[in-house]
């Protein structure tokens, strides 16, 4: 789903706090109004945009009443800083990606054995202590990106000319023309063309058959 789609519908705060309800168990119409002191003509309304998210399902039980429950794993991730602004677009949450292609993260994979109570408790607090632990590790990389951000600009810029910092990154990329760096940047390309050549000016950059790229 579009994240800019997904902020809207989560941008209310009942549709969150049904949510929240659900994500304990599966509820009725009525259940959900008297929790959240909302009218049940309300609660459907909100549920309906919640279906048509893909967020929500619903289901008949066998006394026909229909009751709700989370659709699937989802995570959206929102970035904002004075370097960037976005939202990656929700992704369902999956157990069998491949952590070998990590080259920056070493996580100890474990086997879950089937009937296994204990075994399956232990494992669940361990899965939510490494989910504590990257999101901790999440801030720490944030923050060094804002700081080598920062000083980037300072050495090439006058400490303000924060787009001079990420046309160099976007060079390490690998975008070497100007519509490619103004595409990955999604920036004006006379800007882009602009950036280099002050940084071309400060023997910072160099051009060669029409691509860019950073002096040794």
């Amino acid at each position: 789903m579009d994240s800019g789609a997904l902020l809207d519908i989560l941008g209310n705060e009942n549709r969150r706090r049904i949510l929240r309800l659900l994500a304990r168990k599966p509820c009725y119409v009525t259940e959900i109004s008297e929790y959240i002191g909302v009218s049940p003509k309300a609660v459907i309304d909100h549920l309906r945009k919640l279906e048509e998210a893909g967020l929500v399902e619903s289901q008949v039980d066998d006394q026909r009443r229909k009751y709700f429950h989370i659709a699937e794993n989802l995570r959206l991730e929102v970035r904002l800083s004075p370097f960037d602004f976005g939202a990656k677009s929700a992704y369902p949450a999956s157990a069998d990606l491949d952590l070998t292609r990590c080259q920056h993260v070493s996580i100890r994979i474990k086997q879950d054995r089937e009937d296994e109570v204990s075994d399956l408790a232990g494992r669940l607090q361990e899965l939510k202590d490494l989910e504590r632990e990257l999101s901790l590790a999440q801030r720490w990389v944030q923050g060094r990106l804002a700081d080598v951000q920062n000083r980037l600009a300072d050495a090439v810029g006058d400490g303000h000319e924060r787009l001079y910092a990420d046309v160099l990154a976007s060079l390490a990329d690998g975008n070497r023309t100007v519509s490619a760096l103004a595409t990955s940047l999604d920036a004006p390309e006379p800007l882009v063309d602009g950036v280099l050549e002050t940084l071309r000016e400060q023997d910072v950059v160099e051009q060669n058959g029409g691509e860019w790229y950073i002096v040794d």
